[in-house]
């Protein structure tokens, strides 16, 4: 009990939010959100924090009597996501290392430790997460208008809602517990439990290693994009707030899938300039390997990096795997943990933003006060190549580690 008490739990905890507060500062001083008035960058990032373990946050706005400002944003920042699942699951594991088995009472005692601080947390980002701001209209007809009718200084805001955030916060900590339990070939497991490690474990670490693997190789590329073409500020913006986001797209891309989309007025996407452009149509486009070839061939190489890393994570799931598992039955377990991971990149990988000023119930003003973005997945077809890819890459895999030793092999003694 006291290798994993209060004191662990508290450690655990702080340095998850530290660790997430830490990489959304960083991101969002790269993007310029520093020089944001009244002091609102502690709260932006504190927003940031909570949308990021899956919190909501409120915009709301206030342009006068005649005057209305419509704005919504849904977008998870997957970076900071990304830190706070690592240094979470990490400080959970850390004090259940060396052992082989572990009660249920025990493993839930430690998780409601660390649930019970998570939350008292949560609720002091929650509650700092909320500002205002005053939107100029600029100069000339629209200023004079808003002037007359008394919305010469729309505002809008922002604020964290604090009992949704609590829920789906201790939703995000369950699933990072969980998923650590699953994943990590050193966790204890209560005695039940046991029987499935065999089967679910070599999968889950595969996919986890494929995740990461992209996030590695969307570092590489982003660092030499910045060396060569400039624009370090912007990148490392990327780099800390949504390369997830773009890596894991690009995946999903590359198995065959397709998402659909539209961009329109002064909001952009943080991607290369080729998805901009055929987002950016007067109606709704689609994402897919065909479209983006028509602007760039070089996406024709999504398929090759997909070949070669999810046949390398088949390899290795099945090395991790008894010896005594058939071929089929790694074509299986790959298909379901990687129908798995697209759903989940499907869900967490939509954005959906927009922003608008009326005058008069009359609609949108002002070219620059206006805009909509919106990405979302079609998420049948995706999920039918997940399982085309995962059966062909599992049986492969299988038949390239059929002459190494593995786990539940024994070797005939030499006499």
């Amino acid at each position: 009990m006291a290798r994993h008490g209060w004191v662990q739990a508290l450690a655990t905890v702080l340095a998850g939010l530290i660790a997430m507060v830490v990489v959304a500062a960083l991101g969002l001083w790269a993007a310029g959100a520093a020089d944001l008035p009244d002091g609102a960058f502690p709260r932006v990032v504190a927003a940031t924090v909570v949308v990021a373990v899956g919190g909501s946050v409120e915009f709301a706005g206030n342009a006068g009597a005649i005057a209305e400002t419509r704005a919504g944003l849904t977008v998870i920042p997957l970076s900071v996501t990304l830190t706070g699942v690592l240094v979470v699951a990490a400080g959970f594991l850390r004090p259940l290392r060396h052992r082989a088995v572990a009660g249920a009472p025990e493993l839930a005692s430690w998780a409601a430790r660390i649930a019970f601080l998570w939350l008292l947390a949560l609720t002091a980002v929650a509650l700092s997460a909320r500002q205002t701001f005053a939107i100029s209209l600029g100069e000339g007809t629209l200023s004079d208008i808003g002037e007359l009718f008394g919305a010469s200084s729309p505002r809008v805001g922002f604020k964290a809602d604090v009992p949704v955030t609590l829920s789906y916060g201790l939703l995000w900590l369950a699933a990072v517990l969980v998923l650590a339990l699953l994943v990590s070939p050193r966790a204890p497991l209560p005695p039940r439990l046991l029987r499935f490690q065999e089967s679910v474990r070599p999968a889950a670490y595969a996919m986890v290693v494929l995740l990461l693997a992209y996030v590695a190789l969307g570092v590489v590329i982003a660092l030499v994009v910045a060396a060569t073409r400039g624009h370090a500020a912007e990148t490392l913006a990327v780099i800390l707030l949504g390369l997830p986001n773009l890596v894991w797209l690009a995946f999903t891309i590359g198995l065959g899938g397709s998402w659909e989309g539209r961009v329109e007025g002064p909001f952009g996407l943080p991607m290369p300039h080729v998805l901009d452009i055929v987002l950016r149509t007067p109606d709704i486009s689609t994402l897919n390997l065909r479209t983006l070839s028509e602007q760039d061939g070089k996406v024709w190489w999504l398929v090759v990096v997909n070949a070669v890393l999810l046949l390398g994570v088949a390899f290795l799931m099945v090395s991790r795997s008894p010896a005594r598992m058939r071929a089929w039955q790694h074509a299986l377990h790959m298909a379901v943990a990687l129908v798995l991971t697209v759903l989940t990149v499907c869900l967490i990988g939509r954005i959906d933003a927009h922003y608008g000023l009326s005058l008069l119930g009359i609609g949108d003003v002002g070219s620059g006060l206006s805009g909509d973005l919106f990405l979302r997945p079609r998420l049948w077809g995706t999920l039918g190549f997940a399982v085309l890819w995962g059966l062909v890459t599992g049986f492969a895999g299988a038949l390239l580690a059929s002459r190494m030793h593995r786990h539940g092999e024994v070797e005939n003694p030499k006499v």
